[in-house]
């Protein structure tokens, strides 16, 4: 009797996890149709204020030795009048960032900016504790925050200001830009993955009326909007979603810009892009937990709790990934056969709504985005698809750390200044993240090529596609992961990044 149960529980559990990714998958389609029914709405401020108001730039950084000179000296070109802007270095470095950045906070006063150096003993909080002690110093009534990464443009102000003359508005973002988006073959993949996020989903949010977050960066806050919210908080690790949530939940509204680019330097080894990883999809599922079940106690309409849920939810979709392999395994990669988890339509139908649907989702952003060159990326897509799925161990892991409430410090993304295939991250003074993580995905890599080669070889031919995707994703990923902590593979990838000021040895 259970051994007849079994197969029948496994096989309706395969089939709800693909109904559930599914459904996931539709939801980008109905992502583009708000997008492009909303793309041509103007996005115009009330007014223009007569006289322009303070603004407070802060600024947080953690051991940002060799970007820390680049965002001061662009942030000190921004134009807006000196006497309204203050500039505010919320520095929480342990290392040598901490000297270079007073010397450069010293060297800007002296040449007229209002900037102050606030250096914190402790890193309570992390980044939220500093935004928090920031702005309770700052005396501008907006805040804009960047993060060390990132480059503004000299304009940027100026070109967001005036939606504040609306006094329901409490926060403008902007989009990311990428600094080094063709550097690699890895940062072209996280362009197109953040493109989608940051024109697609953003956009269709934010002018359909529904909920859409600060990025965290690249963006400008009313000072009274932080504070009607409850402030920068700190028990999730993305105090940026959550304070994003807890403001429209106040019946603030926000405005997503996307024409107004704040450039930043993505990722550039692939230990860094999964801790980042790691960070947001943990904070997002903190935040669910947080905030869910007040949305859905609000008296918010139905289409704006659901999209809240959706948006707060996605990336329990890695989980499901990670359990849909373990389902395959026991069918040597082609899954279940009884019931309709083994039905050949029902499973096209599932490739269409999930694989299709990303290709189509992350295309449609570049051909917005870079309308004469979105097709070379045609060649990305296969990759594109199978990094999302070898993400998904690193990101099952946060996950679960989220659920049974593990508590992890805010771990800072590397950066190293870099622009172009000249420069390098080899000796950069941050370790990657070792994890047993990585172990695993060689596991599911060589597991996985077996399961490929075995179609492959029994004539399944349907199936071989779908299992390389699984083989180059975790493939990928985990040999990314092995080559850059070995100091033997790194040294040949070009001259070394010196901190700014340094003299080669």
């Amino acid at each position: 009797m259970i051994e007849n149960l079994i197969p029948i529980l496994t096989s309706a559990l395969y089939g709800a996890v693909l109904l559930v990714l599914t459904a996931f998958g539709l939801h980008r389609y109905f992502i583009l149709y708000l997008y492009r029914k909303h793309r041509r709405s103007p996005m115009l401020p009330a007014g223009k204020f007569d006289r322009l108001p303070t603004v407070t730039v802060q600024l947080p950084i953690f051991n940002e030795i060799h970007v820390a000179r680049r965002l001061l000296e662009s942030v000190a070109k921004l134009d807006y009048p000196a006497d309204r802007l203050e500039i505010q270095v919320l520095d929480d470095s342990t290392d040598e960032t901490r000297a270079l950045a007073a010397d450069l906070t010293t060297e800007l006063r002296a040449a007229g900016h209002d900037i102050c150096h606030l250096h914190r003993e402790n890193r309570i909080g992390y980044k939220a504790g500093a935004l928090d002690a920031g702005l309770k110093a700052a005396r501008g009534e907006f805040v804009l925050i960047l993060d060390a990464d990132f480059l503004p443009p000299p304009d940027l102000l100026q070109k967001t200001i005036h939606h504040f003359t609306d006094p329901g508005i409490g926060m403008i973002q902007t989009r990311w830009g990428h600094i080094n988006r063709v550097y690699s073959l890895l940062t072209r993949i996280q362009s197109v993955f953040l493109d989608g996020h940051l024109l697609l989903e953003q956009t269709a949010r934010s002018r359909s009326g529904r909920f859409f977050n600060f990025n965290g960066t690249g963006g400008l806050w009313r000072r009274t909007c932080i504070e009607a919210a409850g402030g920068w908080q700190h028990d999730t690790l993305t105090e940026d979603l959550d304070l994003s949530y807890r403001a429209q939940l106040e019946g603030w509204r926000f405005v997503f810009l996307p024409d107004v680019t704040t450039p930043a330097e993505l990722p550039v080894e692939m230990n860094g892009f999964k801790s980042q990883q790691h960070r947001w999809t943990k904070g997002s599922i903190q935040t669910c937990k947080k905030l869910l079940p007040r949305i859905w106690r609000s008296p918010l309409p139905l289409p704006v709790k659901l999209e809240a849920t959706i948006h707060l939810t996605t990336n329990f979709v890695y989980s499901l990934v990670v359990l849909l392999c373990f389902l395959l395994i026991p069918g040597h990669g082609n899954g279940p056969s009884l019931g309709l988890a083994g039905n050949l339509p029902f499973n096209i139908f599932v490739f269409c709504a999930v694989s299709v649907s990303a290709a189509v989702y992350y295309l449609f952003a570049q051909r917005e985005l870079y309308p004469r060159e979105w097709k070379l990326n045609l060649a990305l897509l296969p990759l594109l698809l199978g990094v999302g799925i070898g993400l998904s161990l690193n990101n099952t892991r946060a996950v679960l750390e989220a659920m049974c409430n593990h508590q992890s410090e805010f771990t800072r993304t590397p950066k190293y200044g870099i622009r172009t295939g000249q420069h390098t991250w080899r000796r950069g003074r941050y370790l990657p993240i070792r994890s047993f993580v990585t172990l695993v995905e060689c596991v599911f890599t060589t597991l996985f090529f077996y399961f490929f080669v075995e179609s492959l070889w029994d004539g399944n031919y349907l199936s071989a596609p779908f299992l390389l995707l699984f083989v180059v994703g975790f493939g990928y990923v985990a040999v990314l992961s092995v080559a850059q902590m070995m100091p033997c593979i790194r040294r040949f990838q070009g001259p070394d990044i010196l901190p700014e000021g340094a003299e080669p040895a």
